[in-house]
């Protein structure tokens, strides 16, 4: 949630040059109104989840393919700007990121109940196959495009900017050069998958709390206010991130040191396995980066500034390398 609103927020600011919070407060709004409160009918409540997340598909359609038109028209690109960047150079980063990006995600994947919520919801498991695969397909297309326009905005100029911006949104950067109506289009686009996608966290969030902590033995509102308290923490923390890709990164990290020891418990010899060695693993990984950033940097508070990522991945040595390794070694200690 807090990356989500924090990426809005930039992108309203970055296409606009305006406060992004109003437009963030307004979507908290709307997304708390309609999620929440149920009608009786397909119009509002948990089933709206659905109806938006059907609308987000259609949308990111809709802004690829409005986003390649009129970026393959109107952005310009110097030969000599591609060969002087060496971005399509091997680097040591490139070569990590191999390891990194497939353990971050995957094991954070496992804490995202939006995914549940539809595998559950799913009819059957021939349909969860075809849906799944549908989107593992789609995603990869999305994805090779989006990530493209990075590379497009820094040899056309757009990324950095002026003054300097985040690579997270060099995507929006290199539309922001395109005719004001496209700009028009594209920022009501965003708001629209946006808030698509923070509904579906707050029911999740909802769904979480009441199912999985109170056991359904809270009533079902009192879940609902307190998720409505945690969105005000949440728009200040995004207000204050300086980058979506942290924000990201830290709940990565997160999951790369819990999630390995969780899934030792869905192994039948392990029948004996309880919550309480998740946990104890679960902080031991977090531990060993401390431990490993501690002796790389020689000092303890570098080592802990690499349990948040101050430096994010963009560092021309072996710490972002670090984390999911030292994590992955104490999981490799701990089924021994």
């Amino acid at each position: 949630m807090v990356a989500e609103l924090s990426a809005l927020q930039q992108i309203v600011n970055a296409l606009t040059g305006l406060n992004g919070l109003p437009v963030v407060i307004v979507e908290c709004v709307v997304t708390t109104i309609y999620t929440y409160f149920d009608t009786g009918t397909a119009l509002g409540g948990f089933r709206i989840s659905f109806v938006t997340d059907n609308i987000q598909g259609v949308m990111v359609v809709g802004l690829i393919i409005l986003g390649a038109i009129t970026v393959g028209v109107e952005t310009h690109v110097e030969r000599a700007s591609v060969v002087s960047s060496d971005l399509l150079k091997a680097s040591l980063l490139g070569w990590q990121l191999l390891y990194i990006l497939p353990v971050a995600i995957i094991t954070n994947d496992f804490f995202l109940s939006g995914f549940w919520m539809r595998t559950f919801a799913s009819k059957t498991d021939r349909d969860l196959v075809i849906g799944t695969s549908i989107a593992a397909i789609s995603v990869a297309c999305i994805l090779t495009l989006v990530g493209a326009t990075g590379l497009l905005a820094a040899w056309s100029g757009a990324w950095p900017g002026d003054p300097p911006m985040s690579g997270s949104i060099a995507f929006f950067l290199l539309l922001e050069q395109l005719p004001a109506w496209v700009v028009g289009i594209i920022l009501v686009m965003t708001v629209s998958l946006s808030t698509a996608a923070f509904d579906s966290l707050q029911s999740a969030l909802v769904s979480t709390g009441s199912n999985d902590i109170f056991r359904n033995k809270l009533n079902f509102w009192w879940i609902r206010l307190a998720v409505i308290f945690v969105i005000f923490p949440v728009v200040v923390v995004a207000l204050k991130s300086p980058s979506v890709l942290q924000v990201y990164l830290i709940s990565d990290l997160l999951s790369a040191s819990s999630i390995p020891v969780l899934a030792i418990g869905l192994n039948d010899k392990f029948f004996w396995w309880t919550g309480f060695e998740v946990v104890i693993g679960g902080l031991g990984g977090l531990m060993t980066v401390f431990i490993f950033g501690t002796i790389y940097y020689g000092n303890a508070l570098d080592g802990a500034n690499l349990m948040l990522l101050e430096q994010s991945l963009y560092v021309d040595d072996w710490s972002a390398f670090g984390k999911p390794s030292e994590i992955s070694t104490k999981f490799h200690m701990t089924v021994r």
